[in-house]
């Protein structure tokens, strides 16, 4: 920070936004709705299952950042509640960055993502919330969830799809019941409910709904992209107002003695909304076509 100014700080802050949770609410959901389903529902299960293990460490480790009382106040450009270690900027971002990297199969993208993991990495220094060893534990981590995401991934994708939707549903939910068996504040229940909504949600899209990211009933060039955007536009608003709803319902304090189970609903239902609601919304106005023939709910064994 000794060569820190208004205009580095103001740029610091648009970086270390690119690996913050909102950034992924936004990134997740235009991955799913407008590139690739599939892509969309195993980048989202990589990136919730990292989240869940930084979140807990956090919580466990509980150790202080550089502005904390004790250290030096006067350090954090930005507030943070939670402890230090590990970043779950540079682990999350890290995980994300490098597995849609693997999507292009180019040798410039793996650099690409590893630049903007090193510059979102050095923003949380610079802005005083972070300990080099935070950032680099963070990195560790999401290096070993990555080397266990390109091994074992495929498999089991293809283990669980070809259990069907039962075996869907209840993988989705045993993973939910696992990450939320540790449930020190809120912010430990937002990977356990979006991967109960965005699991549950798949197995349903599949089994009923049948969404293609790339079907937009053969629409090309200016009309292809204004379809997907208002895909996205549509579905980001739904998001936002399922987000609010619920938010706005806290104050009301609708289940008294059980906030987290409240916000556990809230997360799954967002998440619920990206893997299902939106699809079926997208679907019935025609901004999407179904991959296959829709299944007849009676055929449901």
């Amino acid at each position: 920070q000794s060569c820190a100014s208004l205009p580095l700080t103001a740029v610091m802050r648009i970086i270390t936004s690119l690996g913050s949770a909102q950034a992924f609410l936004i990134l997740l959901p235009l991955v799913y709705w407008c590139y690739d389903e599939k892509k969309g529902i195993r980048l989202g299960a990589a990136l919730l299952i990292s989240a869940w293990i930084n979140i807990s460490l956090k919580y466990m480790l509980n150790q202080p950042r550089p502005f904390f009382e004790g250290f030096n106040p006067a350090l954090g450009m930005i507030h943070e509640t939670m402890g230090g270690f590990p970043s779950g900027h540079a682990q999350n971002s890290l995980v994300v960055f490098f597995i849609a990297a693997s999507w292009g199969k180019k040798k410039w993208l793996y650099g690409l993502a590893a630049l903007a993991c090193l510059l979102i990495g050095f923003s949380r220094l610079y802005l005083g919330v972070h300990f080099p060893t935070d950032v680099a534990g963070g990195w560790l981590i999401g290096g070993v969830i990555l080397c266990v995401y390109f091994m074992f991934g495929e498999r089991a994708a293809a283990l669980i799809g070809a259990g069907g939707f039962r075996a869907g549903v209840v993988v989705s939910a045993a993973l939910a019941f696992v990450m939320i068996l540790y449930r020190p504040g809120n912010e430990a229940l937002m990977p356990g409910g979006m991967m109960l909504g965005l699991g549950s949600g798949w197995c349903l899209d599949r089994r009923f709904i049948g969404f293609s990211a790339a079907g937009v009933f053969g629409r090309t060039g200016v009309a292809k992209y204004a379809a997907l955007l208002a895909r996205f536009v549509l579905g980001i608003a739904g998001m936002l107002l399922i987000l609010a709803a619920f938010e706005k319902l806290a104050a009301f304090n609708p289940l008294p003695g059980n906030h987290q189970l409240f916000h556990f609903i809230r997360f799954a239902a967002a998440a619920l909304w990206v893997s299902t609601g939106a699809p079926w919304l997208f679907r019935l106005s025609r901004l999407a076509e179904s991959n296959r023939n829709i299944v007849n709910v009676n055929d449901i064994d």
